[in-house]
């Protein structure tokens, strides 16, 4: 029911993740990166709770493939239901798709990417968005994720339609500086998400000014800012 991508930026130092299901709400269960540390999604019969412990062991110095096989083995009997993919700091992505995995499903690793879906449409999705996001690795990561988004769509996405997508990317503060989802939407809510990144990307950083040094923070351009 979800497709996703899990990436690092190494010229920015940014991790992301960015997904597209056709249940609601996808990105509060399934996305989870952390400043410096990586990122990490599960989706299939999700378990949220993978997410954070992953990260967990990001930060105590496991490679992406050791967390892997650790979410694996805490799942335990249920990890045949989940899918998990993982990118640190060094080293390739990691994943596994366990055996219960619904519809088509499967996982690929690239340099500073993994990308995993099951329900899909095709077996070109993933590789579809493997290569948007290669396309150009001078653009921001939020960028190169949307674009892998809509690659994704455009091979198909899952074999019916989508509802809820979500963007999710952390930089240098504890907090993200991306971190948009549509939770639901009747038609085309990458679409929206698109709309929402525009939106947002030429004043992300206003925001962290504002958290750091507010004597320094742009205008808020709102009626009532004197």
């Amino acid at each position: 029911m979800t497709f996703s991508l899990v990436a690092h930026c190494p010229r920015s130092g940014q991790f992301g993740v960015a997904l597209s299901s056709s249940s609601p709400a996808v990105a509060a269960r399934c996305a989870h990166a952390r400043a410096g540390i990586g990122a990490v999604a599960t989706q299939n019969v999700t378990d949220p709770r993978l997410g954070p412990l992953g990260l967990d062991l990001l930060a105590r110095g496991y490679g992406a493939g050791e967390v892997v096989a650790a979410l694996e083995a805490t799942a335990g009997a249920h990890a045949p239901w989940r899918q998990v993919t993982a990118v640190g700091l060094a080293g390739p992505g990691a994943a596994f798709s366990g055996s219960r995995a619904l519809g088509r499903n499967g996982h690929l690793v690239a340099p500073h990417a993994v990308a995993a879906g099951n329900m899909l449409a095709s077996d070109a999705v993933l590789p579809q968005m493997l290569a948007a996001f290669a396309a150009d690795p001078d653009v921001a990561l939020a960028e190169r994720l949307m674009a892998a988004l809509e690659a994704a769509l455009a091979a198909g996405g899952e074999a019916g339609p989508v509802h809820s997508a979500g963007l999710l990317v952390v930089a240098d503060q504890t907090w993200p500086l991306v971190d948009l989802r549509v939770d639901w939407a009747e038609t085309a809510p990458i679409a929206a998400l698109r709309a929402l990144w525009e939106l947002w990307q030429p004043q992300m950083h206003a925001y962290v000014t504002r958290a750091l040094d507010p004597a320094d923070a742009p205008s808020y351009g709102v009626p009532g800012d004197l």
